[in-house]
């Protein structure tokens, strides 16, 4: 893949270029390789592959990235050898991933190797946005300043600045009360048996009001927990027009939904924090094979359509099914195949709990199996 010498290969076409490369084996090769593409290269054994794309490629590359550190820096970090080339142009940074480096663990991946996911959690921990999982508004952390902007932004005349209380076990709303009139509060917009909600202010809105209300919003925060409502008035004002709400922690005022504070190990599939819970990070389930627990679906549940269940060790498993079909009125003299979808479902998903004395069915069956550390071959492991 030659390229002539009238094409001079530059960045600026999208291209990293590459002239008179006379490293080990190669013989003054010229090349272009596009930028933002996936490049294979291929070729017999001593063919200068290794050549083209470590010692010439990545060898440049790194040796750019380092001279970007001060000197002090560039005494910790890996040196590479200029590579005997004429010219090289449109290189970014580079990354390399060794074939005989062994992949240490299962949860080894690309980005652990390279050391980029330990970037990557970072940035996600300082920069990423948090939406609510329930309705998808942005969760942020508001501040007086922050909520004041944003009031600002609609065309009221007057608003009324509440925070809610919760009642205290074993007390009532009016020792509450009076302990809030201790505070100077007596006036409330709204009150239930395990709440009040305080009116911390009510004032039009003014050239010289912006003080009063930043100072309405702190002192709603600090008695409130952090958690305040802004509701916006008519021009009667007593009719609420709107209620806007806003929370000083990274919680959900809307939904009521508190978030924790992300880390790096919320991005983490290596951490107990960011695995999955289902999978723990590892990408794959255990889960039976239908085909397997029933291989023959011309049999009835009578005759030993569930397998695992015809051994003496689980026998009391069938006697169990039996007893609940009769119970739920589903046909055990029918066979697998002519049951109707919902009495398949019945067998295999149940209907409740073993300890609430319901049908568990067999999907619960192989959980307890699970949880027991025992694998019979009537389960497979899903990627």
């Amino acid at each position: 893949m030659k390229n002539p010498r009238t094409l001079p290969p530059t960045a600026d076409n999208g291209f990293i270029g590459i002239e008179g490369a006379r490293q080990n084996n190669l013989k003054n090769l010229d090349i272009r390789i596009p930028l933002g593409k996936l490049t294979v290269v291929t070729g017999v054994s001593g063919s200068g592959k290794s050549s083209l794309a470590f010692d010439t490629v990545y060898a440049e590359g790194q040796r750019r990235y380092v001279e970007t550190f001060s000197a002090y820096t560039r005494q910790f970090l890996e040196r590479m050898d200029k590579p005997r080339v004429d010219r090289i142009s449109g290189i970014p940074p580079a990354v390399a991933i060794d074939a005989v480096n062994p992949v240490r663990t299962s949860r080894s991946t690309v980005g652990t190797m390279t050391e980029l996911s330990d970037h990557l959690k970072v940035l996600y921990s300082r920069a990423a946005d948090l939406y609510c999982a329930a309705c998808g508004n942005l969760v942020r952390k508001d501040s007086p300043e922050s909520i004041m902007r944003e009031l600002e932004a609609f065309n009221c005349t007057a608003l009324m600045v509440t925070f809610s209380v919760p009642v205290p076990e074993k007390s009532t709303s009016e020792s509450l009360k009076y302990i809030l009139a201790t505070q100077g509060y007596t006036r409330f917009h709204r009150e239930t048996e395990t709440e009040l909600e305080v009116v911390q202010d009510r004032l039009e809105i003014g050239d010289d009001s912006r003080g009063r209300i930043i100072e309405d919003l702190e002192a709603s925060l600090r008695f409130g927990k952090g958690r305040v409502s802004v509701h916006l008035l008519g021009e009667d004002r007593g009719t609420v027009l709107s209620v806007l709400k806003f929370s000083s922690d990274f919680h959900c005022a809307s939904c009521d939904i508190h978030y924790k504070e992300p880390v790096s190990g919320t991005f983490s599939f290596n951490s107990p924090i960011g695995a999955c819970p289902k999978c723990r990070g590892f990408g794959r389930v255990i889960d039976f094979d239908l085909d397997l627990v029933i291989p023959d679906p011309d049999k009835t549940l009578a005759g030993g359509a569930v397998k695992p269940w015809q051994t003496a060790s689980f026998r009391e498993c069938q006697e169990d099914l039996e007893s609940s079909a009769r119970r739920d009125r589903i046909p055990l003299d029918i066979p697998w195949r002519n049951l109707t979808g919902s009495q398949q479902e019945w067998v295999v998903e149940g209907v409740g709990a073993w300890e609430d004395g319901k049908w568990y069915g067999v999907r619960r069956f192989f959980d307890w199996l699970e949880k027991k550390s025992f694998l019979p071959l009537w389960v497979k492991s899903l990627e």
